[in-house]
């Protein structure tokens, strides 16, 4: 048995990074079901759940812009860290982000908003005390009171996205989003039973709508 949200969420900026560009960040022309399940995972997520994104409506017409914006260029090594835990020091962990920050430009979205249809299954990992209904309960109260566990954003830290409880009447898509647009292949989500292997699917926006079929469906690609 499923059990289904919806919620409204906006901001001044996004930036769903497309993986293909290597060195630039470039958006998606959406939001991707990935960034809209964190989102959902912001404001309530325990072990006993796991979000699917059935559905994004797109409510304002999509709209770029480029920025410059400070990286930094290098990741802690892996390696490294797994040396220090093991020798109990930190000795080779430094990084420094004077020394590594990087400007580099960005293709972002500019004021985008939309909403989310979704719905939690119960995982091998639900006690007893994991009523649905419970969790249901805890999302939608968090949700009206604009809680979170961390501050969600549009696909970058940098751009947070505010949220609330879809309004009565729900808001529109705007005019310009009317007919159908073929979005190309786009990032569902991570697959995190196989390696957290990522997959892509055929996004088409209908009047606004993006259909996300389940992450088992055989549309989607690795």
């Amino acid at each position: 048995m499923t059990y289904g949200v919806r919620l409204h969420v906006w901001g001044e900026n996004g930036c769903f990074t497309r993986p293909e560009m290597k060195v630039e960040r470039v958006s998606y022309d959406v939001m991707t079901p990935a960034a809209a399940r964190g989102i959902l995972e912001a404001i309530h997520w325990k072990p006993a759940i796991r979000w699917a994104v059935d559905r994004i409506t797109v409510l304002k017409p999509v709209r770029f812009e480029t920025i410059r914006r400070n990286e930094v260029g290098a990741k802690a090594s892996v390696r490294n860290a797994a040396a220090a835990m093991k020798a109990g020091s930190t000795a080779g962990l430094r990084l420094g982000v004077e020394d590594e920050r990087q400007q580099r430009a960005a293709t972002v979205l500019r004021d985008v908003a939309y909403l989310i249809d979704a719905h939690f299954d119960l995982t091998p990992r639900a006690g007893a005390e994991d009523a649905p209904g419970k969790h249901l309960d805890m999302f939608n109260r968090r949700a009206a009171k604009g809680q979170c566990f961390q501050q969600p954003c549009m696909g970058a830290r940098e751009f947070p996205a505010h949220f609330e409880p879809v309004p009565d009447p729900p808001p529109a898509p705007a005019d310009e989003l009317a007919g159908e647009r073929d979005l190309g292949w786009m990032h569902h989500d991570f697959d995190f039973g196989r390696e957290i292997e990522p997959r892509f699917f055929r996004a088409v926006m209908r009047d606004g709508v993006i259909e996300v079929p389940p992450l088992d469906s055989a549309e989607l690609r690795t």
